[in-house]
């Protein structure tokens, strides 16, 4: 069960971690930088986007090495056997 239980924290902070990159991106702020690559009359890709983007690609590579199986240690410091 408790397998189950760490993917569906993952799961569940990777859609509420994905949803805040997108209204990130997706907003207008005053800081936004130069357009870097224009995708419409009236929206961009903003310099400001990448440093959203790169920290989203960060902090998704940490949940899923959270998420990976772990190998027991035994009472001697040695691994175990993989779960």
């Amino acid at each position: 069960m408790l397998p189950v239980l760490r993917w569906v924290c993952v799961a569940v902070a990777g859609v509420v971690l994905s949803g805040s990159a997108l209204l990130l991106v997706a907003g207008h702020h005053t800081y936004d930088g130069p357009v870097l690559l224009q995708v419409s009359a009236t929206h961009g890709l903003h310099v400001g986007d990448l440093f959203v983007v790169a920290g989203w690609a960060v902090a998704m590579t940490v949940l899923g090495l959270l998420a990976r199986p772990r190998r027991p240690v035994s009472r001697a410091g040695r691994r175990g056997p993989w779960r």
